[in-house]
């Protein structure tokens, strides 16, 4: 007969003390983080701007129940909508995973960090507007950009060594953890009040990846990260009523998360927090696809040009052979129907032949208007995806970390062009110096699509000065980007 399971409350798992106490005590004095972080932050705000332009995404934008305004609740960047903070994460969180062109983190377990900033600046937009309208000091910029370094830095490390999508959890579970801790502390919660938020986050249903994958793709993957967010904040302002946590959430035996979700495996960590993730993460500049595709679609690009060099045509082409590495293959290698935009943009072959039939890669271009060209399906089809070991090796590597594919292209003469392998994309930190630039173009086209030319200098003239950035009121830099 076993014993009984002993109902003394155990001390927290410190997985969770880890988390908690880095939020609390830990003092971002990186240069570089900071910096990275203000890009990051408009390079999202300009994701978000962009996914307007989409009703299938603005339908679900705005309050639950219409008409509904919240007196000193939190805007929503580029509309007129002022709401309470949990459903204002929803919907700046929404707005900018929409086209998959935020930032983004590759590990054992990928995903965008930056999608943390839905819960972070509805928080600290709501906290900011309260905060003065009772003649109270509101929270500033530079507070914003510390929650997205650490709420990167959790999200991130726990990536590091933690595949969730090999037990069939979704990467949005990270979002929720990290959103959860550092809301938590915005709002004011106690080192105990803190460290059962977390558990609450660990204790909550969790999304599976069924809508990330064939033959279930579907557009859920494009607000998940808003949902989890905004379940974030939620939870946090629950644990903020004194509501109890969970200590052993995770090591509990049986009914804890290692056991129930993660096959009973405890989490693995490589490095402790700090700046790290936020001073390494890729940018998404060049092309809104999905980030084990972008040298491929930028090998691509190239290969558009070298085929008019040759006087070809895709009509021509009898094999295109993708040297990849691992997580490719096992994310967007797709054969067979892609049935809507969100099957589209994981698709690596999609992702290659619309370069090459048109020189381009947009957002418009996951649409139906562009995919029912038989061009591209045919393509597709004379494409074959092959692990490469190195590259898989280099994506892993901390030291490189790179996101590699090389395309050949053969014709139907028996002749061929020079492979075109490209290591690294134009957002990853060895090219940043290069990116930067064309990151900051990418933000002026997306504040063009939504803004005046004033209201677009205004906002410039801020975003782009660190120091400004820093210094000045959350809602007041979040009024700049009200309609």
């Amino acid at each position: 007969m076993s014993a009984p399971i002993s109902n003394v409350r155990p001390d927290p798992d410190k997985v969770l003390v880890d988390i908690v106490d880095y939020v609390l005590d830990y003092s971002v004095d990186s240069t570089l983080a900071l910096e990275t972080a203000r890009n990051c932050l408009i390079d999202t705000f300009g994701c978000g701007l962009e996914a307007l332009s989409y009703p299938a995404c603005t339908k679900l934008l705005g309050p639950i129940v219409p008409g509904t305004i919240v007196p000193n609740g939190a805007k929503v960047p580029g509309t007129q909508f002022q709401l309470d903070p949990v459903q204002a994460a929803f919907n700046i969180g929404a707005m900018i995973r929409w086209l998959d062109f935020n930032d983004t983190w590759l590990a054992a377990e990928w995903g965008h960090p930056s999608d943390n900033l839905g819960g972070i600046l509805a928080t600290a937009d709501w906290l900011s507007r309260n905060a003065i309208a009772s003649g109270k000091k509101p929270l500033s910029m530079k507070d914003v950009l510390i929650a997205m370094i650490k709420a990167h830095e959790i999200q991130g490390c726990i990536a590091l060594e933690n595949s969730f999508n090999k037990v069939g959890l979704d990467h949005v579970l990270l979002v929720k953890l990290a959103s959860t801790a550092v809301v938590g502390q915005m709002i004011g919660l106690t080192r105990d009040e803190l460290i059962n938020a977390v558990s609450l986050a660990f204790v909550d249903g969790h999304a599976l990846r069924t809508y990330r994958h064939a033959p279930n793709t579907g557009s859920r993957k494009s607000w998940a990260a808003g949902d989890a967010t905004s379940r974030a904040v939620r939870l946090a302002l629950i644990a903020k009523t004194g509501e109890m946590g969970y200590p052993s959430v995770l090591s509990a035996k049986t009914w804890g998360f290692y056991d129930v979700l993660f096959k009973g495996n405890a989490f693995e960590f490589q490095r402790p927090y700090g700046s790290y993730v936020m001073e390494n993460v890729l940018f998404k500049i060049s092309f809104p696809a999905e980030f084990h595709a972008q040298t491929a679609v930028e090998a691509a690009m190239t290969l558009h040009g070298k085929l008019k060099e040759a006087g070809k045509s895709v009509d021509d082409i009898a094999k295109i052979t993708i040297r990849t590495h691992e997580a490719a293959i096992r994310i967007i290698d797709k054969k067979g129907p892609l049935d809507n935009p969100a099957d589209r943009d994981h698709c690596i072959q999609y992702m290659i032949a619309v370069p090459l039939i048109h020189g381009r890669l947009t957002a418009a271009d996951y649409e139906d208007s562009i995919a029912q060209d038989p061009r591209i399906d045919a393509l597709r089809a004379k494409m074959e995806c092959v692990e490469n070991p190195q590259y898989t090796k280099d994506y892993h590597d901390p030291d490189k970390r790179s996101i590699a594919n090389a395309l050949t292209v053969e014709f139907d003469d028996g002749t061929a062009l020079e492979e075109i392998a490209v290591e690294y994309p134009i957002g990853h930190k060895r090219r940043r110096a290069d990116g930067i630039a064309l990151l900051v173009e990418k933000f002026r086209t997306n504040l063009a699509r939504r803004f005046p030319h004033k209201q677009q200098q205004a906002i410039l003239a801020v975003s782009l000065d660190q120091a400004k950035l820093e210094a000045m009121p959350v809602n007041e830099y979040v009024d700049l980007y009200v309609i």
